[in-house]
């Protein structure tokens, strides 16, 4: 514990350029990042266009520019556009194989561990964050959501930092009445499997 303690936020969060944008270090970037993804918002919410719509327009018009101009360079014998080899090594491919079997083989074990009844913790935690993703997609479109999502990262960690004592006291205290409500809850359920259990050992 004395040891997390000692660590920075920005050092959780792995103290590269990532983690200096997060922490508003890079203040320029971080204010474009914000300023770019809010237009984008802007101009998808006011155009009424889709992601998947505009992406395909955008790519249809720069496939026609680039076809023309390499038509028109064939003809004027002028050199065709300045495109680079686009392929996917053998090693990248590799190792996203990996990092996606990986992590699918974390979550399918912990989903095993909840089916088993195994992890009760666990159980509620996913249970709740399924339950407010449920209730936070019902209220917004996936952009806005995302938009949100954005605007959450960069300033939750800074206001962490910045009021860390009062933030770690209240999160402690949070974090003991839930695990007393768990351990309650997961009592009550064994008390009523148990008695379930005995009221049909009685009848037959």
């Amino acid at each position: 514990m004395g040891s997390w303690k000692r660590r920075s936020v920005h050092e959780m969060l792995g103290g590269g350029l990532l983690a200096d944008v997060i922490m508003w270090r890079r203040r320029s970037i971080t204010i474009g990042i914000l300023l770019g993804t809010f237009a984008a918002w802007v101009i998808f919410e006011l155009s009424r266009y889709t992601l998947v719509s505009l992406v395909s327009r955008v790519l249809l018009l720069l496939l026609t520019i680039l076809f023309v101009w390499a038509k028109a360079a064939g003809v004027l014998n002028r050199p065709p556009p300045p495109l680079p080899e686009l392929h996917i090594t053998e090693e990248a491919t590799n190792q996203a194989a990996d990092f996606v079997r990986t992590k699918i083989n974390i979550i399918l074990s912990a989903s095993r561990d909840i089916a088993l009844g195994r992890d009760s913790n666990l159980f509620y935690k996913v249970a709740a964050c399924l339950w407010l993703i449920s209730i936070v997609s019902s209220w917004t479109d996936f952009l806005t959501l995302a938009y949100t999502s954005l605007a959450v990262v960069l300033t939750i960690p800074v206001l962490y930092e910045k009021y860390e004592d009062v933030i770690d006291k209240f999160l402690l205290l949070a974090y003991v009445k839930l695990k007393l409500l768990c351990e309650k809850l997961d009592e009550d359920c064994l008390r009523k499997v148990k008695k379930w259990i005995l009221e049909n050992r009685k009848l037959s």
